[in-house]
């Protein structure tokens, strides 16, 4: 069993209103006895002592949890139990107890229980990984191999992102082989899922078509190392291996970039309109944290950095009402190849820049969908830096660049400069591989999203 956290005693229940000082201190004296013989291993002075201190206080968690864990350790599992259900009762809010009561559960072989009262624990604190894992390691005896994957891939995520599971060294030795046959048993049965999304693409257009897709999903989960060929580019979720790594691409690459040039002056007349309310603005970052701006805004000026938007899609889903207010637009983001992934994108907005605002360097989510800037309102000091290369915005002059690559961008001015962002499909993707991408980014989203695990998507 793992450890129990000990309660401090003082904040234990009142025993008796009525009992004198004295049969405090000595309950007292057990409980500190019974600790102390558990230090030292002495298994059959600690059962005495915490046996005299349930004499006195029947529901005492403290001595019910550690007495079932010294029963389990000599296999009377029943006893465990029966001990467990009266903390139960007695603390029903009490995710360790739930956690013990689903493990002993789990013992003694009645999975759905031990599955119930997992489950029960992990409502009441999400982040118990260990409980987690056996809450998986039940749902694959009953068959419910998805769910105990998710579980799993949870377990593991969730005890990694606390310095948890990551070796030898950082895993309790009576883990070790369990947690190690999880981790396999996620890379399998993740290998397994995403095949079987992409596996009627596979069949539509062959596997010839799809080999480097096969190289892209390898790399997702850590199957074979990224090998980027430059090292300003770190995609902060999906590499897609073979097609060419570079800052900025070449305008003959997007022939849809002169009709949205052409649309310049009567975007701008859409755009003053938006600005002439502040109120139709929003954060671009989406957070109240002033320590979430603080890491990607800066100020070169005595006001708040500020990167504001006006998104006429975001994570892929657009916006009617703010379409119709900016119709002209609108209509010509519609014409446009924008890259639609489930939950993801097209992101397409009015990106607004302070006065003085710097976005610190930073990097993308994936060289599989580029970024172009159609510059509507561009005073001077306002630049791009993509991978060290320093680009000056020109009004109606579009840029397209991979912000996979580490990218920053500043209005040192006294004035407003604005953007039209909009994403595309990397032109060096084929269909099928569009197609492939597109399944597999929304596959990888369903499944972290039940996993609890966090997709970036900016």
């Amino acid at each position: 069993m793992d450890a129990l956290p000990y309660p401090d005693f003082a904040d234990q229940p009142t025993v008796n209103a009525a009992m004198s000082n004295e049969s405090v201190q000595q309950l007292a004296n057990f409980r500190e006895k019974a600790r102390f013989a558990l230090r030292h291993g002495d298994t059959s002075l600690a059962e005495q002592s915490y046996a005299r201190l349930l004499e006195a206080y029947p529901t005492d968690i403290e001595s019910l949890q550690q007495l079932a864990s010294i029963h389990l350790s000599r296999s009377e599992v029943l006893k465990a139990i029966e001990l467990l259900d009266r903390a139960q009762r007695a603390h029903p809010n009490d995710p360790h107890t739930l956690h013990q009561l689903g493990t002993a559960k789990m013992t003694a072989g009645d999975t759905r229980g031990a599955v119930a009262d997992l489950r029960k624990g992990l409502a009441l604190a999400p982040n118990m990984f260990v409980a987690r894992l056996r809450l998986s390691i039940m749902l694959d005896q009953l068959g419910e191999t998805h769910d105990a994957l998710i579980a799993c891939f949870n377990a593991i995520n969730v005890a990694q992102a606390q310095g948890r599971w990551l070796s030898d060294e950082t895993t309790a030795p009576e883990l070790r082989d369990v947690v190690k046959r999880a981790i396999q048993y996620v890379r399998l049965g993740r290998r397994s899922l995403f095949d079987g999304i992409l596996e009627p693409l596979y069949q539509r257009y062959g596997r010839s078509e799809m080999e480097r897709v096969e190289r892209c999903l390898a790399i997702y989960l850590g199957e074979q190392a990224a090998d980027i060929p430059d090292a300003r580019q770190q995609p902060k979720f999906l590499y897609f291996p073979g097609i060419p790594s570079q800052p900025y691409y070449p305008r003959e690459r997007f022939p849809w970039m002169a009709s949205l040039e052409a649309g310049t002056a009567s975007i701008r007349e859409e755009l003053l309109d938006v600005l002439s309310q502040s109120q139709n603005l929003e954060s671009f970052l989406q957070t109240d944290s002033p320590q979430d701006a603080a890491e990607l805004l800066k100020s070169s000026n005595s006001q708040d950095p500020a990167w504001n938007a006006y998104f006429f899609h975001r994570h892929g889903k657009r916006f009617d009402e703010r379409c119709l207010k900016c119709p002209r637009t609108a209509n010509l983001l519609d014409t446009l190849p924008l890259a639609y992934v489930r939950e993801h994108s097209p992101e397409t907005l009015f990106s607004v820049l302070s006065p003085g605002t710097h976005i610190l360097p930073h990097h993308g989510v994936t060289n599989t969908r580029l970024v172009t800037h159609l510059p509507l309102i561009v005073p001077s000091e306002c630049a791009l830096r993509v991978g060290g290369e320093t680009h000056v915005w020109e009004e109606g002059r579009c840029i397209t660049f991979d912000d996979t690559f580490e990218h920053e961008a500043w209005n040192n001015s006294a004035e407003t400069r604005v953007v039209l962002i909009v994403d595309s499909w990397n032109p060096d993707l084929s269909e099928a591989e569009r197609a492939a991408v597109a399944e597999l980014v929304g596959a990888i989203g369903d499944f972290n999203r039940a996993s609890e695990v966090h997709t970036p998507r900016n």
